[in-house]
């Protein structure tokens, strides 16, 4: 994750850490913890966060440095997201046990990403797209490009 882009988007806009924690619904701590890259922001809040700049999430998360404007809806559709970790794991052509194994993780965390039970770690989030060079975009929703350029 790149916590300068974090910085540079929020004094871009002209925003200090408190009224960007205060639109994410956060303490100004839990921000600031984010932004110094202490900590790693849930998706959820970066997927808010990306909405706040009107950014894309691979830009956000340093996955390329291309800017995109994006807009986009205020929340993650869980069906669309659940759709694209199913294939996802099937553009590797591997059983959920195969695919939980190479992240590291349990069938039962993978399967409740497939069946839009639980939203994806952002940790998870950016080890998948860097394993396919997959969009973070995409995969949460926001975008109907696969894969980064």
């Amino acid at each position: 994750m790149d916590k300068n882009r974090f910085e540079e988007l929020r004094e871009q806009n002209d925003l200090t850490k408190r009224s960007v924690a205060s639109k994410l619904g956060v303490s100004d701590s839990i921000y600031s913890r984010w932004e110094n890259g202490k900590d790693i922001i849930p998706t959820r809040r970066l997927y808010q966060l990306a909405n706040i700049y009107k950014v894309n999430i691979d830009y956000l998360l340093g996955l390329t440095d291309k800017k995109i404007f994006v807009e986009s809806s205020k929340e993650i559709d869980m069906k669309v997201f659940s759709k694209r970790v199913v294939e996802i794991r099937k553009d590797f052509n591997e059983t959920l046990r195969e695919f939980a194994e190479r992240l590291n993780t349990s069938n039962s965390t993978w399967s409740a990403y497939e069946t839009g039970k639980v939203l994806i770690l952002c940790a998870f989030l950016i080890e998948v797209c860097k394993m396919g060079n997959y969009s973070a975009d995409w995969i949460l929703g926001r975008s109907d490009i696969k894969k980064i350029k």
